[in-house]
């Protein structure tokens, strides 16, 4: 049974020894060059699925091939605890938020480590640790001070069920992710982080982050939108007040024809006439209720509502209707859009459907269009025509002919937009880091002093799902004395949006129990910035923009030196598998198929479309039964080698099969040649060897090196890795070197460690080494060993392939000629007939020009 490939036995004698010798503890006492290596953390749902297994194997290759390249790697777990998922499942199993999330974290730990994780778990901490968010709290206190956090009324997304604000990516078709209710916009105080001052330098720097992918910076560069054009002031008939608006278009002022505002419009009050009051209302409740992300789709049906009241084109004098329109959002520029139908598709369709006139102002060279002829708004270039004074110029000069004239007449300005809003925080949650200020009514807003943080999160609270957050009726957490005057006062009971939490948690892994402040400078200044971080690109304009964004606030306060987090981000591919339906049952987990039938109903069973693992799609595999009956390794090997890790990947039973088959290969290996290539012997006498089983041992090392370092190719090191195996079993073991073979299959061996590592370290123990085999290092190619004394080469007759010869690396074009005539295959081709030419590519073929 020794010599027997047992992963259960394996896996847990080495997952002990490296909690033993604390394997992957990190320290700054040392001359070894840092690496600091991060996946995103995780949520504390209790399971880990496919996703987690893949995303964290990925990062554990890195981790152990820097460890075994001489780097002083850093390498921290921790967990995403706060949020809205722990409140649902203390309503739903009767529990605290805290106790559930505690659970979890001790069932998810001990799963992760199940995997093989080279995790240093001395760093390890949760964000609804009191020591962690307690640090957090300070640090609004200082973006308070600095004029970074602030309050302000709000429109935003609101769950009257749950009585919480949502973020927009938490409204889906209109409803809340949670309770499936019908979500509203309404006006709230809300506290905010002025992101907005950092807009310019999160755009510049995102040109040199380099080793970012450029989907990721585009999607940044977008949600930040910064563009150039003018703001300009239509006065509103028969008032003193006045709309503004940003344009990046003024070229096509005078083809205005309506304004549309954004139904949030302050000025909506005051604008809405009041024989338009009843359809202006309706328009807003049935606008309130829509996704804003939906708002902004192409795909929307444009809506409106005239509001009763004009404006004055500050170009041509003339008077444009004023509507509410559902496209327009309060969130972009000014909420209020000169509408241009002739030149603008949206205003094109909006224009056609209301009714309103299309006003033709460019004209396209050697054409004529007019409001009758056109089929679709022509948005290209021209000159422009039906604009007063500025007839005829080119409109890409007349945009800023036309911006000065309205400036020297104070009626507009050159001016700077930008898409990206500032940071709405607040939520009205239990369930999260209280916002550490107090209400007074003779002070006002008053922050909590820094000598009497942390504002503790109480933990005798009844989650009853009744809405609304029970830090607003629980009175001994409200009530309090104000800090300036000590009259009676009234606590926040609003929590911090979760994504402030995973804004900062990378740098405070650097120092997780230092008590003095929220980070250690010496120690955060050693470590960042992250050298390589690993997550999906769903977190693009969320968590990557608001932890750059929350680094440059850590560096203003003086916490740290660096301006961005992550030097290399890698976003991962998903896991999906088959779906399986039934008409009648819906989706059918794979033990309710038998015979492509529905197992309760007997119907056929549909074949979905491969899609990411999902409980609703009952497609998920479970890495917990997955590694109980083949083995941690063989789930770290096929999640590795299925696909690249940027891409997505597809599910394949077979292929875990085959893995686990392969690993089967590597122990017997080992344990067959043991008595052949003996223990710990020494190989310095290999340099004068040439062998083909050498030769391919360091081109191994070399590609598997190239692919890992940097580049991520894990499928192809590992399908290399499986090559120099194929190798070790088609030599002939008994004129090979000993010595040889053994560097052939330690290599294998040293190779595949990152990726596999309880099986390796098994094999070299068995193979006589003691420690470990990170002590080893990572295996150097010899280049000597890489020289090919001998090449085989194809032959071609008029470029077809007739034969392959062998010779030596170094023959000259005339060996080569007289080597491709003399094979037997070529001759009978070339037989009575005249060789023309003979052209040589060294190393790849010879192709023979014949004719007659």
């Amino acid at each position: 049974m020794e010599n027997q490939y047992i992963p259960e036995n394996v896996e847990a004698k080495w997952q002990k020894f490296w909690a033993q010798n604390q394997s992957f503890k990190a320290d700054t006492q040392t001359e070894k060059q840092k690496y600091y290596l991060l996946e995103m953390f995780p949520y504390p749902s209790g399971r880990i699925h496919m996703g987690h297994v893949r995303n964290y194997a990925i990062g554990d290759v890195v981790a152990r091939f820097k460890r075994l390249q001489g780097f002083n790697v850093l390498h921290p777990m921790g967990w995403d605890a706060f949020g809205m998922p722990a409140e649902n499942a203390a309503i739903e199993h009767g529990t605290h938020p805290g106790k559930w999330t505690y659970e979890n974290i001790d069932s998810m730990r001990v799963q992760l480590k199940r995997i093989g994780l080279s995790y240093d778990w001395s760093r390890e901490f949760a964000t609804c640790d009191l020591d962690y968010y307690r640090w957090e709290q300070l640090i609004f206190l200082k973006m308070y001070e600095q004029g970074l956090a602030y309050k302000k009324t709000s429109h935003v997304n609101w769950c009257e069920d749950c009585q919480t604000v949502l973020a927009n990516e938490q409204v889906e078709d209109g409803c809340c992710w949670r309770c499936h209710n019908q979500v509203v916009q309404k006006e709230l105080d809300q506290w905010f982080f002025r992101i907005t001052k950092y807009a310019d330098e999160l755009l510049d720097e995102t040109w040199n982050l380099k080793g970012w992918p450029e989907k990721v910076l585009a999607m940044q560069r977008n949600w930040i939108g910064k563009s150039y054009g003018c703001e300009i002031e239509f006065a509103v008939k028969g008032t003193e007040g006045k709309v503004k608006v940003f344009t990046t278009r003024p070229d096509t002022l005078c083809g205005a024809t309506f304004m549309s505002l954004a139904p949030e419009h302050p000025l909506v009050k005051t604008l809405v006439t009041d024989d338009q009051r009843t359809e202006v209302e309706a328009f807003i409740d049935e606008v309130s209720r829509q996704d804003k992300i939906d708002r902004t789709s192409g795909e929307l049906e444009k809506k409106g509502v005239f509001t009763g009241s004009y404006c004055i084109n500050p170009l041509n004098g003339e008077e444009l209707p004023i509507f509410l329109a559902n496209f327009v959002l309060m969130d972009y520029g000014t909420g209020a859009v000169m509408a241009v139908p002739a030149h603008d598709q949206r205003d094109f369709e909006f224009a056609r459907k209301y009714h309103l006139p299309v006003k033709v102002v460019i004209q396209p060279e050697g054409d004529s269009l007019t409001a009758d002829t056109l089929e679709e708004a022509m948005t290209g270039a021209g000159l422009l025509v039906n604009s007063g004074q500025f007839d005829g110029v080119p409109n890409e000069e007349a945009k800023e002919k036309i911006a000065s004239f309205l400036d020297e007449r104070g009626q507009g300005r050159l001016t700077v937009n930008y898409r990206l809003r500032d940071w709405g925080v607040s939520r009205q949650r239990y369930w999260g880091t209280p916002i550490p200020v107090i209400y007074c009514q003779h002070c006002g807003t008053v922050p909590v002093p820094e000598k009497d943080l942390p504002v503790q999160l109480p933990m005798d609270v009844e989650i009853t799902g009744e809405g609304g957050s029970p830090l607003a009726r629980h009175q001994d957490f409200l009530t309090v004395d104000c800090p300036t005057c000590g009259a009676p006062a009234r606590r926040e009971s609003d929590t911090f949006d979760t994504f402030v939490e995973s804004s900062w948690y990378f740098a405070r892994y650097a120092c997780p129990q230092y008590a003095e402040a929220p980070l250690d400078s010496q120690e955060a200044n050693y470590w960042l910035s992250v050298d390589q971080y690993i997550g999906g690109i769903e977190h693009a304009v969320m968590h990557l923009l608001y932890a750059r964004f929350f680094t440059k606030v850590l560096r203003d306060l003086g916490l740290v030196d660096v301006s961005e987090p992550f030097t290399n981000l890698l976003t991962q591919g998903m896991v999906c598998k088959e779906t399986q339906r039934c008409d009648e049952h819906g989706w059918l987990y794979p033990e309710q198929v038998e015979d492509g039938k529905c197992t309760r109903c007997g119907q056929s069973v549909a074949l979905g479309r491969t899609e990411k693992m999902s409980k609703s799609k009952k497609n998920v595999v479970d890495p917990n039964q997955l590694i109980a009956k083949y083995g941690a390794d063989t789930a770290r090997l096929f999640s590795l080698f299925a696909a690249p890790p940027e891409k997505d990947l597809e599910w394949n039973e077979q292929g875990v099969e085959g893995c686990y088959r392969f690993l089967g290969r590597i122990w017997r290996a080992v344990h067959d040649n043991l008595e052949l290539i003996g223990k710990g012997q020494n190989q310095d006498s290999l340099k004068d060897i040439s062998s083909e089983l050498r030769r391919k041992t360091h081109q191994t090392i070399k590609k598997v090196t190239e692919d890992v370092d940097g580049r991520f190719h894990f499928n192809t090191a590992i399908a290399s890795v499986m090559e120099l195996v194929n190798a070790i079993y088609g030599c002939d073991r008994n004129k090979e070197n000993p010595a040889v073979l053994r560097e052939a299959i330690e290599s294998v061996v040293r190779l595949l460690s990152p990726f596999v590592p309880h099986i390796c370290e098994e094999l070299w123990q068995r193979l006589g080494y003691e420690g470990g085999i990170e002590a080893q290092g990572w295996p150097v190619w010899d280049a000597e060993a890489l020289v090919t004394s001998e090449v085989e080469l194809v032959v071609q007759v008029n470029g077809k392939v007739r034969g392959k010869i062998k010779v030596a690396a170094d023959s000259d074009n005339t060996l080569l000629e007289q080597a491709a005539l003399a094979e037997p295959n070529v001759a009978r081709f070339v037989e009575g007939k005249q060789v023309r030419k003979i052209i040589c590519v060294p190393g790849r073929l010879i192709n023979v020009v014949v004719s007659g």
